[in-house]
């Protein structure tokens, strides 16, 4: 072997160790963004609940300008009891602020207005609180672009420089939507200012408003070669031409718009709102009151985000030393029907930016906590724990052994025999027949594929428990005995043309945990104390909170970092919503087809039933690989690379 060759097998062994590190965000379905929790016990105080931008991380807010836009009161002199908000007994209010452009280069004309309305942002057109168009583009980054190239800047608008004159030093611009032209534009950069190099775009008539800008696109340098013709784009902004017009008693949602302000809104509840138990109740917008399954009245405010993306779930704003827990940080896990959190978190600032060894301090306490399905008497609880903004179960109940959960539900499932549940993580459960009698039902456990257990399991005049499979497993993460699924069988139906097996209440776990030792390394985080049902974690080495960064904590936590002079940060979570669909089930033979000996035909769905659903809603997808999931350093990966450039260098020195 030769060395180059050598040289280029430990370069792409060093790279596979990298890469495997590189994601950060945690793969989920949905993300909950949650306001501070509240009691009914008080509500019918003065202003018990009260909380904006800082305390919400679904309210509009710049870190930066430390500008906040919107708050939510609820006043307690509208509140007949802990469960009733009269009309007019919440108040949500919004006002406009003034923020600089992503790019600072322009000078003439750095600010824009901008206002959050119920949990979206929006720039009020030509300052106008009451016409409110959406934010598509707000970017300093630079894209260079060859005549003829489109770029997509959202909402079915596109830029495409047509031409660069002889000279190099004049681009022509058009501007299209949906493919329609709207308007063009020569921009000279030769000796010109900033301002004088960007192309302002209006419209008239936007929601009753004229001269309205609708883009501003910044050419930084123009370049006319022997084969290219190229435009250089740096300051792109952009809004939708199409915005919300706002009038008096307009409502949205539960709300009513009661003031319109020179830079403000104010909407109030039209009608009674009724905190009933177990319920989402939806506000206004995004927002959402989420209550708690349970006769004491408990509830917080929320945004949920369905869309694919990857999103920053904030903790409230500190300028100093600071703690946060569930309340204040939305990232940490909470169970509101039980009122159980888990995580704290709490940080010394000393002089102006520096945490120093030992002055980051996370503690998590492992909780029991009760099924969705609460069918289970006799086992109604499990523990749970987040870890590092993330869900886990403690193995047996060992802190230091934490599987991701990847089921808990108490949905119905409806399912053919020979139809396969996909759980997640590659398990899937399959009913593979039912008897002649209906009373029991045989189930098989795969996982990607390949066959775990299978059990019979019967209905027949059982309990509940009995009537559920406990799937274990031995050795997970050197436990033995694990339950990794329960799986309740409400009733299981043989027809004359349809076998079915109905599931409700589902359970399951990652066979895969995360095992943690006394000095673990998580990131900043090194593991110091194990305790019987609780973790705590502090940072090894100093931590410096430079502004305008986003500074690793650990797993998928960061600080983000005002660009500021002045100290103000706030913590994070960052997850990531996945394009995930439905599986598929199994084909069905079409009629007339003949099916092979000895297989037995699908089912059809019986008349005017629903095809049953496969893929469980809010089923969790396999995580991409991130750091927090591999604890140690270097681990396996950093094992496999050093092993592999040892055999290198012998193989070298051989030579």
């Amino acid at each position: 072997m030769n060395k180059f060759a050598a040289v280029t097998i430990a370069t792409l062994m060093l790279m596979a160790v990298f890469v495997s590190a590189a994601s950060a965000a945690t793969s989920v379905n949905t993300v909950e963004v949650r306001s501070p929790v509240y009691s009914g016990n008080t509500i019918t105080t003065a202003l018990p609940v009260s909380f904006d931008y800082k305390e919400f991380a679904g309210f509009y807010y710049d870190i930066d300008n430390d500008v906040g836009s919107e708050s939510i009161y609820i006043d307690g002199a509208h509140v007949a009891n802990p469960r009733t908000i009269q009309e007019n007994g919440l108040v949500y209010t919004t006002t406009i602020q003034n923020v600089g452009y992503e790019f600072e280069g322009w000078v003439a004309n750095n600010r824009y207005p901008k206002m959050g309305f119920l949990a979206q942002e929006y720039v009020p057109v030509n300052g106008q609180p009451d016409v409110l168009s959406k934010l598509l583009l707000d970017t300093k980054d630079k894209h260079t672009m060859r005549v003829g190239q489109s770029l997509d800047l959202g909402e079915g608008y596109t830029l495409t420089p047509k031409q660069i004159d002889v000279d190099g030093k004049k681009v022509w611009l058009e501007l299209s939507k949906d493919g329609t032209y709207l308007d063009d534009e020569v921009i000279s950069v030769d000796g010109n200012t900033i301002d004088g190099s960007t192309w302002n775009y209006e419209e008239d008539d936007v929601g009753g408003e004229d001269d309205v800008i609708i883009m501003r696109a910044h050419v930084k340098e123009v370049f006319q070669g022997q084969v290219d013709s190229l435009a250089v784009i740096e300051g792109l902004w952009l809004i939708s031409n199409e915005p919300l017009k706002i009038e008096s008693d307009d409502k949205f949602g539960s709300l009513e718009v009661k003031t319109i302000g020179v830079n403000s809104l104010e909407l109030k509840n039209k009608d009674t709102i009724t905190l009933t138990k177990n319920k989402n109740i939806a506000l206004a917008g995004d927002i959402k009151i989420k209550t708690a399954d349970d006769n004491d009245v408990r509830f917080y405010f929320y945004k949920e985000i369905t869309e694919p993306g990857t999103y920053k779930v904030r903790g409230t704003v500190a300028d100093g030393s600071s703690r946060w827990n569930y309340a204040s940080f939305a990232g940490f896990y909470y169970d509101l029907d039980s009122d159980i959190a888990s995580e704290e978190m709490n940080v010394t600032i000393t002089g102006t930016r520096s945490v120093q060894d030992g002055d980051l301090v996370y503690t998590t306490t492992m909780q029991n906590v009760r099924y969705e399905f609460d069918g289970w008497v006799a086992n109604n609880r499990y523990p749970k724990m987040g870890f590092l903004a993330q869900e886990y179960v403690p193995v047996n109940g060992q802190p230091d052994v934490l599987s991701k959960l990847l089921l808990d539900s108490k949905d119905k499932y409806t399912m053919r025999v020979g139809q396969s549940l996909d759980l997640g993580e590659g398990y899937t459960l399959t009913p593979k027949q039912i008897d002649v009698d209906g009373k029991k039902v045989w189930l098989e456990l795969s996982k990607d594929g390949t066959y775990l257990d299978d059990e019979v399991i019967s209905v027949d005049g059982t309990t509940i428990d009995n009537s559920t499979w406990n799937y274990e497993e031995d050795d997970v993460g050197g436990e033995d005995d694990v339950i990794i699924m329960r799986a309740h069988v409400k009733e299981v139906f043989q027809g004359q043309v349809d076998s079915l097996a109905v599931i409700e209440g589902l359970w399951l776990i990652s066979n895969e945990p995360l095992k943690i030792e006394s000095d673990d390394k998580f990131d900043t985080l090194e593991v110091k104390t194990i305790g019987v049902n609780s973790l705590e974690l502090k940072n090894k080495d100093t931590i410096t909170l430079t502004k305008n960064k986003d500074v690793k904590v650990a797993g998928n936590m960061f600080f983000k970092v005002a660009d500021s002079n002045t100290l103000r940060y706030y913590p994070y979570a960052e997850y990531t919503i996945g394009e995930t669909g439905p599986s598929t089930p199994d084909e069905e033979v079409p009629p007339g087809e003949e099916v092979p000996p000895g297989e037995e035909k699908p089912p059809v769905t019986p008349p005017g039933e629903e095809k049953p659903p496969v893929t469980p809603p809010g089923e969790e997808q396999p995580p991409t690989e991130t750091p927090d999931e591999k604890p140690k350093t270097p681990g396996f990966e950093a094992i496999f690379a050093v092993a592999g450039l040892l055999a290198v260098a012998y193989l070298v020195r051989r030579d």
